[in-house]
């Protein structure tokens, strides 16, 4: 469930147009957030974005679906859909999709974590 430094240093770079986007290692991948709100997940260098009733269509139209893991001998999947991988090559592109992502973060209540962070319900 790693993921590697490179691919991390690749997406804050292409997400730079939204502004200062951090990705900080957690549960053994990493979280992505903007202005202290968690609206990405990375896994094993897969790009998962936040999503809800309005931004989740665009993530199945595309025919990507949610990231899963196991807990507890059962299948959990979490409301952050992968990335069509024709968007992690054109910044524009994957600005849209995160903006859509960060929107639904912010939808759903994140709550401001210590330190000023804030947390996100996933």
């Amino acid at each position: 469930m790693a993921a590697s430094a490179e691919f991390l240093a690749y997406l804050t770079e292409m997400l730079e147009p939204l502004g200062p986007v951090a990705a900080r290692r957690m549960f053994g991948g990493a979280g992505v957030f903007l202005d202290g709100l968690m609206f990405g997940l990375v896994v094993d260098d897969v790009l998962y974005l936040k999503t809800d009733d309005q931004n989740r269509g665009a993530f199945a139209d595309a025919g990507m679906g949610p990231f899963r893991y196991q807990r507890a001998g059962r299948e959990v999947a979490l409301g952050y859909y992968e990335v069509p991988p024709d968007a992690l090559e054109d910044p524009d592109d994957l600005a849209d999709w995160a903006r859509g992502a960060w929107a639904a973060a912010r939808r759903g209540g994140a709550k401001p974590a210590a330190g000023g962070r804030r947390k996100s319900k996933a």
